[in-house]
């Protein structure tokens, strides 16, 4: 807590971990469960481990198909520009619309032709990108940490989620580290 009684917005996680989950779904559903168990969920964090960025290729890029994304999202673009535009139209709306179209299709194709072109073959394919983790950490303030621990046991028993909790004497608290500070000249 600040001097005001307003919570901190440090965004390094502290507290005990309470479990650890193999998916985002499994730490996430043990967070639901304690509120659903009416356990204070405001003092507890979850924590994605050993982050990865992971590329997977969903197919070969070629003219054809940077042509037709880039007249694709032109056309859709044209069409949100011509509504707004008809919007404001005393005349024929439709005729607004459909110069939109018409234009940011063209517009869209052109630009997606040149974004190819531009690449020069360097990178032929398309893909998705997603930052995911290896395992999830579900951390609580030292407070409400067996209380949690009790929940979350009980879950376990239910079967819903298969949560690897930490043994009590063994557990270390996870500390707020200290920034790196540069060394003065």
């Amino acid at each position: 807590m600040t001097t005001q009684g307003m919570p901190s917005m440090d965004p390094r996680p502290s507290g005990l971990t309470i479990g650890t989950y193999d998916t985002y779904r499994e730490a996430q559903r043990a967070v639901d469960y304690l509120s659903d168990e009416k356990f204070p969920v405001e003092h507890t964090t979850i924590v994605g481990n050993n982050l990865r960025q992971v590329e997977k290729i969903t197919g070969r890029l070629t003219w054809g198909k940077a042509l037709t994304a880039g007249l694709a999202s032109g056309a859709w673009f044209g069409l949100f520009v011509g509504l707004l535009l008809g919007l404001f139209t005393t005349g024929n709306w439709i005729a607004a619309v459909l110069t939109g179209v018409v234009l940011g299709a063209f517009f869209g194709l052109v630009f997606g032709g040149l974004g190819y072109a531009q690449s020069a073959g360097r990178r032929d394919f398309t893909s998705r990108t997603a930052v995911v983790a290896t395992t999830y950490d579900v951390l609580c303030d030292f407070k409400y940490a067996e209380e949690a621990r009790n929940h979350l046991a009980k879950l376990a028993l239910k079967g819903e989620v298969n949560p690897r909790i930490p043994e009590q004497p063994a557990q270390r608290p996870v500390q707020q580290q200290t920034p790196f500070q540069q060394p003065h000249d």
